[in-house]
């Protein structure tokens, strides 16, 4: 990869990352977190990620274990989860196989993502890991040895990372959790330039609540709501994706565009698998000037 590739992915990076926190921050701040954000991606393009001595990749089919060794001879993935908050919420597993689907299809199973967990119960992620019939092999870090040899980011959206085959990094971000990330990620597996000049026409919307409360209920109870956005601008509004920071909570909505002066209802499903006290965010890429909309749902599961 020349020096213009890289210098032009470091642009397309900075994009990403402030079309990320655009709709999260208030104005009077942004130009002091996307000045931070570009230095996090200043920071560990083209730097090293050094791997422990010592690692065993397991993948956990049916009843039996499969231990693999992950080879690479052109790009690889890695990713980090720590064991810090909800561990089901963080690994996304649905979603990183239907990732890494897309990138076995274009890369003839070539790109391998290197999964490094380090979970507070070993037994707990194991169960998740067969529950969910997860076949890809992991890299169960009891020691956080990877992260103590790189320092990762604190923050778990930049502490995945696509290298080269010296282990040098390309890009930094998660593909599960950003849609633009992971366009990036199959632009540069495929070889593809990214589109850092797309033009969309952009509209404006009104969003119905961007909280909603439900309140205390039993846990045994799928909870529901509805969040709705009015396109009040002149153009058509456009869902690019919609994301959910936690499996137990998934939306549904209509992919067709939605005309001026009319709505779209995002019916939000919450299923709690154990008793708490849960705030959930619901991000929403769309063709609107502070893309992507953040949205909240609270309360206490008994």
């Amino acid at each position: 990869m020349n020096c213009c590739t890289k210098i032009y992915l470091i642009k397309i990076l900075y994009l990403i990352i402030t079309c990320f926190i655009g709709g999260i921050l208030l104005t009077s701040c942004r130009e002091s977190k996307q000045d931070k954000m570009m230095r996090l991606v200043k920071k560990w393009n083209d730097k090293t990620i050094v791997f422990p001595q010592q690692m065993t990749f397991t993948a956990f089919r049916g009843d039996s274990v499969v231990e693999c060794k992950k080879k690479y001879s052109t790009y690889a993935i890695v990713t980090y989860v720590d064991s810090i908050g909800c561990m089901s919420c963080k690994l996304k597993l649905s979603e990183w196989g239907d990732f890494m689907s897309i990138v076995d299809s274009i890369s003839k199973r070539q790109v391998p993502c290197l999964y490094f967990f380090h979970p507070k119960k070993k037994s707990e992620l194991i169960s998740l890991l067969k529950r969910t019939r997860f076949t890809y092999p992991i890299c169960i870090d009891e020691n956080d040895s990877l992260n103590i040899l790189n320092g990762f980011p604190s923050d778990m959206m930049y502490q995945t990372f696509l290298i080269d085959k010296d282990n040098k990094v390309l890009a930094i971000g998660n593909p599960v959790h950003n849609p633009m990330v992971k366009d990036l990620y199959i632009n540069i597996i495929s070889g593809k330039q990214p589109e850092s000049t797309k033009k969309q026409r952009k509209t404006e919307v009104i969003i119905s609540e961007n909280l909603i409360d439900l309140g205390e209920f039993f846990l045994t109870i799928p909870q529901h709501c509805t969040f709705t956005l009015k396109n009040v601008g002149d153009d058509l509004l456009v869902i690019d994706d919609v994301i959910t920071s936690c499996g137990c909570t998934s939306v549904v909505y209509s992919r067709e565009p939605v005309q001026p002066g009319k709505s779209l209802d995002l019916a939000v499903t919450y299923k709690a698998d154990h008793p708490e006290h849960f705030n959930k965010t619901i991000t929403v890429y769309c063709n609107v000037p502070d893309s992507p909309l953040q949205l909240k749902i609270t309360g206490d599961a008994q």
